[in-house]
């Protein structure tokens, strides 16, 4: 599995239809491309390509959410 940083996780963040487009959340990256809630990369004012293991503090629902998503790697910032 690749392990992302954060300058490559940033080239995910759904501005690029070519690419596909991913989040990190707990050291682990998951791809949220075919996910309803990430229409063009975002998620109300969450940007894909990032990091949202913070932001998740905030969320009206639990990490749980996550085990639906397909991990594709690992994160190191």
């Amino acid at each position: 599995m690749k392990t992302f940083n954060e300058d490559e996780l940033r080239e995910f963040d759904g501005s690029d239809p070519e690419k596909p487009v991913y989040i990190a959340f707990n050291g682990k990256v998951y791809d949220v491309s075919d996910h309803p809630l990430f229409i063009d990369g975002l998620h109300f004012e969450h940007s894909a390509g990032m990091d949202l293991t913070e932001d998740m503090d905030d969320a009206p629902h639990t990490d749980e959410v996550m085990g639906e998503l397909t991990v594709v790697g690992d994160y190191s910032d």
